[in-house]
């Protein structure tokens, strides 16, 4: 990924120069990226990760930066050189991809001298908050799919060659299968496939003459699309045809794609005519602006479709634009000390949590994860003797829990400017997710009216955040 120091808000630079100017660049500071509960995201898919650190190893202002920022005329000689020699001397830690992480809760910590933790905001927002989005609109497909596979191609509908290619790369840690997407199968080693367009079919003079020209190109990867004139009457006809000459030359069909009409009616109809012409092994691929709603609904109608093409409502997240992804500092240092700090608002939604914060999952006996928990950064969890968690807002609700266990999940990924985690493997990114969904009640992850999972407070946490609304008048 080229050097991405300049992607960044006029507003972020604005204030680097303001804090130089106050001598304040150097005070430490603690922020921490969260994101907002909203319909539709009732959860999330932590991705995005490699990306950020990669920026983060990155992080400099070359010569060319410098004067193009001279020639806003809106910065001194001395504060470009400071910017010069800028380097990100901090410590980092995330909730590594691939987690299953819920609204409200800290899942990027941040603890640097005050202009680095500032000038990191927008490039953490946009490549974590990217690609958070389209993993998790790619789990939602693949748990509609109910197991089938679901493969990604929305390259060509992508808001620009990023977001197809670190789209793709979300997807697959939210569960897709493969991608069509050469470059991202080059880049991050995903499976790529792929058949033909409806364009193939009509440059022959029939539709049985592309379908044998295709199979005599990949005699055992013929995947044909069947509905370029009519898909029962010609389309799987023709293919049929097509798969017994294959299978007198020795090789093996692979199936068919249906693109349009009514999946379920035609997918059902194709796998009987399949089925009667002795291949029942011949797999049957839908594709056609599907999405989880649509996925599901063709499954409650009995649609006979073992592979799920998903292109422009994955890789767009269409029925969300964004994730919602908020930074906002929660300490800084005065007089040597530490201090909390509380952004208020008259929407409560937006009053965030003080101080330095540390963020575990609570496993119960039988390796269910009963909540996340939000402490002090100091607070140490006593496994041995019962926890009561309260939700923080209707604190009425309580829970106690025994025999349980507390993990952390933010985990060390930056110390001192360098990074301290080996990048990972998209398998084992996947293994993640597919481990962590395990533990995960299905309640609060289904489509449709989920119930909500438990983030709570510490009594710690609880009591700093209600003296310091006190003392803003704001209880």
């Amino acid at each position: 990924m080229n050097n991405l120091t300049m992607l960044t808000d006029l507003y972020q630079l604005t204030m680097l120069y303001g804090y130089f100017k106050n001598k304040k660049t150097e005070r430490n500071s603690v922020f921490t990226m969260f994101f907002r509960d909203a319909p539709g995201l009732n959860y999330a898919v932590m991705a995005g990760n490699e990306q950020f650190l990669d920026y983060i190893r990155d992080l400099r202002f070359t010569e060319e930066d410098l004067k193009y920022l001279d020639s806003l005329n809106q910065f001194d000689r001395d504060f470009l050189d400071y910017l010069r020699t800028f380097r990100f001397t901090g410590n980092i830690d995330m909730v590594k991809e691939g987690s299953i992480i819920f609204p409200g809760e800290p899942i990027v910590r941040v603890e640097a001298p005050l202009a680095q933790a500032q000038l990191i905001e927008t490039t953490l927002l946009t490549l974590v908050g990217h690609q958070s989005l389209i993993a998790t609109k790619a789990h939602r497909v693949c748990l509609a799919a109910e197991g089938g596979k679901v493969m990604e191609f929305g390259l060509r509908r992508a808001q620009g060659p990023d977001a197809g290619v670190l789209g793709a790369r979300a997807a697959v840690i939210g569960g897709c299968s493969s991608t069509s997407n050469v470059l991202a199968g080059q880049m991050f080693g995903i499976p790529v496939s792929g058949t033909h367009a409806h364009s193939w079919v009509m440059s022959f003079d029939t539709e049985l003459d592309a379908f044998r020209a295709y199979a005599q190109a990949f005699p055992n990867n013929a995947l044909l699309l069947v509905d370029t004139y009519d898909t029962l009457r010609s389309g799987v006809p023709n293919a049929i045809k097509v798969f017994k000459e294959l299978r007198e030359q020795g090789h093996k069909p692979l199936g068919i794609r249906l693109d349009s009409g009514d999946l379920a009616y035609l997918s059902i109809m194709a796998r009987k005519m399949l089925d009667e012409a002795g291949f029942p092994e011949v797999i049957i691929v839908a594709s056609n602006d599907l999405d989880e709603t649509i996925i599901r609904d063709l499954k409650l109608q009995g649609a006979k479709i073992d592979l799920w093409g998903v292109g422009t409502k994955l890789i767009t997240s269409f029925d969300r634009a964004a994730f919602g992804g908020v930074y906002k500092m929660n300490a800084l240092e005065t007089d040597g000390k530490m201090v909390p700090k509380i952004k208020l608002s008259d929407n409560p939604i937006k009053v965030t949590l003080p101080g330095k914060q540390e963020l575990y999952r609570l496993y119960t006996e039988d390796g269910m994860a009963a909540a996340d928990l939000v402490t002090l950064y100091d607070e140490k969890i006593d496994e041995s003797q019962p926890l009561t968690i309260f939700d923080p807002v209707d604190t009425w609700k309580k829970m106690t829990l025994t025999n349980y266990k507390a993990v952390k999940m933010l985990s060390p990924m930056v110390v001192d400017g360098q990074r301290v985690f080996e990048k990972e493997s998209l398998k084992d990114i996947r293994a993640r997710r597919e481990k962590q969904e395990a533990t995960i009640w299905h309640q609060h992850l289904r489509l449709i009216n989920p119930s909500a999972f438990k983030v709570d407070w510490s009594d710690k946490l609880w009591k700093l955040r209600s003296d310091m609304l006190h003392e803003q008048g704001k209880d």
